[in-house]
């Protein structure tokens, strides 16, 4: 099995390489490793099943209607209003445009549990604004990558919703656990914002006045709702995560027709067309995922590297840390739901024998395996900004750099000290 393992990663290294797609690339190296599986005969019938598999749960309903709802907001005006409401309180700043970026993916997360969805919602007007005011090019979409990572963390959240589902708690402290995390890496990517802007002598928009800013709040206000009652319906029960998608289309669809009015029925087919294309993509690389996973959990490599862990210490702190150096390894190359469905069955016995808090252990598994969208060869997010923004990715993963190191950083934090994670579930 140590062998299928190697060719494993290894094809599946070299296919993206030579410029596979990712998806691509991930189904032809699980078709060589069903080929050299000489112990025991496997009908390559396995790849469609496993792909039609791995994009068989419920909780994955909500990727498509986040991304309409983004795409509402995007066509429908709000997206613009939240921005232009976020220039004016950051637009006074040096590189005003990348905290804008990062205050605006704030907003967001709130709405949208897919940072796929907020990347492109926001990248599509920003990427281009930003590359019209001299910023790098590789810098714009590094920080309109960065800012979308905390679509997941902060809630709702897909990841959360999926880690819930399988350790069996509560999806709603789950949501709450990820609020301080992501408050964290904002505060940390404004600072990064902030150092390049100044180093590389980056523009700044004039100061607004208290005026301004109030009426751009006001004419943000339905925008800037939208996040509100979707955590305040979490967190009251009002409904359940999976309608909290339906309520963010549905919200969205009648501020952008009937009150903001940016956009008509006529637009409607086309947005529809836009995001399952988009949806489609990110489902493709989920299923692709399914028989690359299969045969890593073939390998029984989860079952090892717990044996592994088990022998290196009992204190709680030092098993997470081992424990998220060996995830950052799989982020790396395996995409973050499939990874948690082949990874966290193995390692939650563990987290309970030890007794890690189960909201904390798996708050710090999201935010890890999302670290793994920032950085190749997977680097989702990577991939998804320099498409909307038609960047060279390696431009793009190199100033990414910074970004990635705060969220090491803040992984470090929320490790060491549990409470980051888990006092606001424990005041509800």
């Amino acid at each position: 099995m140590g062998n299928l393992l190697v060719l494993l990663f290894v094809s599946f290294l070299l296919l993206i390489l030579v410029g596979i797609d990712v998806g691509w690339s991930m189904i032809l190296s699980a078709w060589f490793g069903i080929e050299m599986k000489t112990n025991q005969t496997v009908d390559t019938i396995l790849i469609p099943q496993s792909m039609m598999g791995g994009v068989n749960y419920y909780a994955l309903v909500q990727i498509p209607l986040f991304i309409l709802a983004g795409e509402l907001m995007n066509r429908g005006g709000l997206t613009q209003r939240l921005i232009d409401w976020a220039l004016t309180l950051v637009g006074h700043l040096r590189g005003s445009l990348g905290h804008v970026s990062v205050l605006t993916n704030l907003v967001m997360a709130g709405v949208s549990g897919s940072a796929v969805a907020d990347a492109v919602a926001i990248g599509k007007p920003l990427i281009p604004a930003m590359k019209k005011e001299s910023y790098s090019g590789g810098y714009a979409g590094a920080v309109i990558a960065a800012g979308a990572l905390l679509g997941p963390i902060i809630p709702p959240s897909i990841p959360m919703v999926v880690y819930a589902q399988i350790a069996n708690e509560s999806v709603a402290k789950m949501f709450i656990a990820g609020i301080v995390p992501g408050l964290m890496l904002a505060a940390g990517f404004f600072v990064i914002c902030s150092l390049i802007a100044w180093k590389r002598g980056y523009p700044r928009m004039p100061r607004v006045s208290f005026a301004g800013k109030v009426k751009a709040t006001s004419n943000a206000s339905w925008a800037l709702l939208m996040p509100v009652i979707i955590i305040v319906g979490i967190r009251f029960g009002v409904f359940t995560e999976t309608e909290v998608a339906a309520v963010a289309v549905v919200y969205a669809l009648i501020v952008s027709l009937l009150i903001y009015r940016g956009m008509s029925l006529r637009e409607i087919p086309r947005m529809l067309w836009d995001s399952g294309r988009t949806s489609a993509t990110i489902l493709f690389l989920l299923a692709a995922a399914g028989p690359f996973s299969w045969l890593v959990a073939e390998s029984q490599v989860s079952e090892v590297a717990v044996k592994m862990i088990q022998h290196i210490s009992d204190n709680p702190v030092v098993v997470l840390i081992v424990i998220n150096v060996f995830l950052l390894i799989v982020g790396s190359l395996i995409e973050p739901l499939p990874a948690m469905v082949i990874f966290l069955p193995a390692l939650l016995p563990i987290g309970h024998q030890l007794g890690i808090d189960p909201i904390q252990f798996g708050t710090v598994v999201v935010v890890n395996l999302m670290i793994g969208l920032l950085h190749p060869p997977v680097g989702l997010l990577l991939f998804v900004t320099s498409s909307v923004g038609n960047l060279r990715i390696l431009s793009v993963a190199w100033e990414a750099l910074p970004f990635l190191l705060w969220c090491l950083i803040v992984l470090a934090l929320i490790i060491v000290f549990p409470p980051l994670t888990t006092w606001l579930p424990s005041r509800m």
